[in-house]
């Protein structure tokens, strides 16, 4: 309707209407020839006419006012989460409690619009009373409510469940948005029972081959003092440490440290196990499986010299640090019966040297793909040392040395140097090396720069380079002691940023790439039984750049044989694999893709672990149900007495129906009949005009 008629629309309107009359005297004034009906058909046509032709001249807009009822909205999330299905209070009637429920919602649905929805690990609409859901996030349901019933006319929120929610928090912080009361039946049972389980496991996902580490456990027990479980625990099916716990209370928790040994490469698979106890409400919680990566990241590092030096103290004291490498010193005619096999990175410091000719030694370690870092000094032999690599070149005096100090190149990015180690490197005391000019044959990425005095050179100091794939470095000067020395003297504590800098080389150079042309790798090594599991993929040619023409295959195999044949799908340069949800189990897969005309296979393991979280808490939370309803102006109930709800809601002032006011402007000229209105006064006044011999 509209609300915009007022004085001035009155006036205006009647002079739209005055302009038709004027128009149609002027018209039909003085046509006495015609007889008095047809005059007044004719004038009062042309009046019509051209008062409408006025009424959109003057009125191109006009307001209309519209009122929109909307009756309130109820809504009704039911927890279908194991644990309401699994832990029942006496008395509890399941399926009369689901006749119960699907009879409130048809009830209230006579007078309100009704939204159902079951909620556990994620939220679906309807009724689901399977209670199969591994998780229970009450907060994912809040938000959605929040997110698909904001600003409308949310009369009340019934919720059942029984308060145990272990994702995404609680979700009393939420309800305010809702501005709605919330309803809440109290399923579960609130008195405890006897039951004992596995409640955390604390451990790092990642350990060294040889190593031990520990693991500690969270064991929990219920009504059950004066009983005796068994702790064991096994990797990969194989019992490795076992131990008796004793329940001292009824309400009992003890943290168990299980000191257990790396002995295999790879992902292992750990399962911690407490025997179960008599007439004990759940044994799921019993059984809890961790995942290690063990990795053999120990290599041996050589350091050969022509004979004894203090930076060679200094160089294995700091490279020792890391319990990942252990360091051999080889002096001089002991190198001629080394295995430069058994080391994954050399230092040749100051080889070849002047006082010992080790041709021989560094012929065979170039022989390999072993990484070589070549520390230059006053003993070194320079002739020797340009002949036996090509990368660097230095032309000088052997026994003509100079002092450099070190700047730090910014634009270094193998490794992280923070501005505080940058400062505490630029201020170490210089080292001494050749005096001459050096030249860098080929592409290197520069660690430390030389300062001569206050000079900074372009000169580098330690810098890395590769040669047809092996990673060689150089340091170009003696004396690291005294970087040692400086950095303790003005610290007066260990010099962390020295033993770091080494440190960081030597792992840099010993790191080996991974040069296969077809990788296959899941998003993340385990997997929760409710996650999708992601592979990814890259194919590269012979040139190293990665193409995604061909198609991947993978086949997909648990531990029990069954095997899932999936096909990647394409990316912009690689592939990616959604293989959806799989069963709790141990994985592994076989990926094959042809290039031309070769075949590449990849393989690797990935696990899905059981979901536990469900069985964790069996006493239900009805504490929290009260605080949510109090709080928001509803009240909890029992399962049995669900059905006053209905009264209660209807007997709620605050719930009622709310009529929304649109107001709009709309054009004239939308409305289509009016000119076919015109047009027909318009023709009509034109033929019976003719007609009568007026044209």
């Amino acid at each position: 309707m509209s609300d915009s008629f007022n004085l001035i629309t009155f006036l205006s309107l009647f002079a739209c209407l005055l302009a038709g009359v004027l128009f149609a005297w002027i018209l039909y004034g003085k046509t006495e020839h015609l007889d008095k009906k047809s005059r007044y058909a004719l004038a009062g046509t042309r009046a019509a006419g051209v008062t409408l032709i006025g009424f959109l001249l003057f009125f191109p807009l006009i307001r209309n006012v519209s009122y929109t009822p909307e009756k309130p909205i109820i809504i009704i999330g039911q927890d279908n989460s194991l644990s309401v299905g699994n832990i029942t209070s006496a008395g509890f009637n399941k399926s009369q409690y689901e006749q119960q429920m699907q009879s409130l919602a048809k009830r209230l649905s006579d007078e309100y619009e009704v939204k159902i929805y079951n909620f556990s690990d994620s939220v679906k609409s309807g009724f689901d009373f399977s209670n199969k859901g591994k998780l229970s996030n009450a907060a994912q349901l809040i938000t959605k409510l929040n997110d698909e019933y904001l600003n409308r006319n949310v009369g009340a929120v019934i919720l059942a469940s029984d308060g145990i929610f272990n994702r995404g928090g609680s979700p009393l912080y939420e309800l305010d948005k809702l501005k709605a009361p919330v309803y809440t039946i109290a399923l579960g049972d609130t008195i405890p029972k006897k039951d004992l389980q596995i409640a955390n496991i604390n451990h790092n996902s990642l350990v060294y081959l040889d190593n031990e580490f520990t693991i500690e456990v969270q064991a929990q027990a219920f009504e059950a003092k004066g009983e005796t479980s068994l702790l064991s625990v096994f990797a990969n099916g194989k019992k490795v440490h076992e131990e008796r716990l004793p329940v001292t209370s009824d309400a009992f928790v003890k943290n168990i440290p299980v000191k257990l040994k790396a002995t295999n490469l790879g992902l292992q698979k750990y399962t911690l196990q407490l025997s179960p106890l008599q007439h004990e409400v759940s044994e799921k919680n019993n059984v809890q499986h961790i995942f290690i990566d063990v990795i053999d990241a120990k290599q041996k590092v050589l350091i050969a010299a022509a004979g004894p030096h203090p930076d060679i103290t200094t160089l294995k004291q700091a490279i020792s640090l890391n319990k990942n490498f252990e360091v051999k010193v080889v002096l001089a005619e002991g190198l001629n019966t080394l295995n430069v096999n058994d080391y994954g990175l050399a230092v040749l410091y100051q080889l070849p040297s002047a006082i010992y000719d080790a041709t021989t030694f560094i012929q065979k370690l170039k022989a390999t793909s072993i990484p070589t870092w070549y520390i230059i000094g006053g003993q070194s032999n320079l002739n020797a040392f340009n002949q036996l690599q090509k990368q660097v070149n230095l032309n000088g005096g052997n026994y003509t040395l100079q002092e450099a100090f070190s700047t730090v190149n910014t634009g270094f990015t193998a490794f992280n140097l923070d501005q505080a180690a940058i400062k505490r490197i630029e201020g170490f005391d210089p080292l001494q090396g050749p005096l001459g000019k050096l030249s860098v044959n080929g592409n290197s990425q520069v660690v430390l720069n030389q300062r001569i005095g206050k000079i900074n050179t372009d000169y580098p100091q330690l810098f890395f380079m590769s040669d047809d794939g092996r990673k060689t470095g150089f340091l170009v000067g003696e004396g690291l002691w005294r970087w040692k020395l400086s950095e303790a003297a003005e610290t007066g504590a260990e010099p962390e940023v020295f033993n770091s800098l080494i440190s960081k080389t030597v792992q840099y150079l010993s790191v080996k790439d991974d040069k296969r042309k077809f990788k296959v790798y899941a998003a993340k090594n385990t997997f929760d039984e409710n996650e999708n599991i992601i592979l990814n993929a890259v194919l590269y040619n012979d040139s190293y750049d990665a193409v995604n023409t061909p198609d991947v295959d993978i086949v997909i195999k648990n531990e029990e044989g069954t095997a899932y044949k999936f096909l990647f799908s394409r990316t912009d340069v690689a592939y990616q694999l959604d293989a959806g949800t799989l069963a709790a189990s141990n994985y592994s897969y076989t990926a094959t893709t042809v290039l031309g005309n070769k075949k590449h296979t990849a393989q690797g393991v990935f696990y899905v672990n059981a979901m536990v979280a469900e069985y964790q808490q069996t006493v239900a939370n009805h504490q929290l149900l009260n605080t949510m309803s109090a709080e928001t102006g509803g009240k909890m109930h029992s399962p049995q007495d669900l059905l006053k709800l209905l009264d209660e809601i209807k007997s709620n002032d605050q719930i009622k129906t709310l009529t929304y006011e649109d107001r709009r402007y709309e054009e004239l000229i939308n409305f289509k009949w009016l000119f076919a209105l015109i047009m027909a006064l318009l023709t009509m006044e034109w033929f019976f005009r003719k007609r009568n011999g007026e044209i």
